[in-house]
């Protein structure tokens, strides 16, 4: 099923439409659609790399669209459609542990997940649950996603294709280095301030736990 999916997603690349479909995966994928929108970006700017900056600027906006729609199911819906969701991406079980270290938090979960392979959906809809501040919300994933899908734009638009290789083998270790710096910005500020002791309990976090 994951398969044909990304197949599908891939597709849209050749599409006469395909900005519409970049700005409609993109969307969707930070509340609810499986597959993320960087193979389709990465196709795009491939073919098309003087657009590649556009191409990054439509998955960001898109993307925090979209996580908008994440949060207000997670603060709205998720009893009824949110557990749904978390249940058919397989993401029960970190549900839990996300809620707990976005209310530790905050910011630095939404800035550090632009580094890492946590599905972005699972951040919105938690994030809605928790009621963290839409405010803090809404820069974080401004900040994560822009870094994410603007970089990549960035780079083929100024290098074009031979850039290909190089985003394949390093963007991810160069976006897990620059967060983790400005993330630990952030916690050295906590502790300055004294929230130091963050809780170390997530890790065993659970649903009556977080409620």
């Amino acid at each position: 099923m994951l398969t044909k999916l990304y197949q599908w997603t891939l597709a849209k690349a050749a599409h006469r439409h395909a900005e519409r479909w970049l700005f409609a995966i993109s969307f969707m994928e930070s509340s609810f659609f499986p597959i993320p929108p960087h193979p389709l970006l990465g196709l795009m700017c491939l073919a098309r790399p003087e657009k590649a900056i556009r191409f990054g600027f439509i998955c960001t906006l898109a993307s925090v669209l979209g996580g908008l729609l994440g949060y207000g199911i997670g603060h709205f819906l998720y009893e009824t459609v949110g557990h749904q969701i978390l249940s058919a991406l397989g993401l029960t079980a970190k549900f839990p542990v996300a809620a707990c270290y976005l209310r530790d938090y905050g910011a630095e979960i939404i800035l550090i997940k632009g580094a890492t392979p946590i599905p972005f959906k699972l951040i919105t809809i938690t994030a809605g649950f928790i009621g963290l501040s839409l405010f803090t919300f809404l820069w974080a994933s401004i900040v994560s996603r822009a870094f994410q899908f603007m970089l990549v734009g960035f780079l083929f638009w100024k290098f074009g294709r031979p850039i290909k290789a190089f985003i394949e083998k390093y963007l991810a270790l160069l976006s897990a280095a620059f967060l983790v710096l400005l993330v630990g910005g952030f916690l050295a500020a906590s502790m300055l301030t004294g929230g130091g002791h963050k809780s170390d309990k997530c890790s065993g976090a659970t649903l009556e736990s977080i409620r």
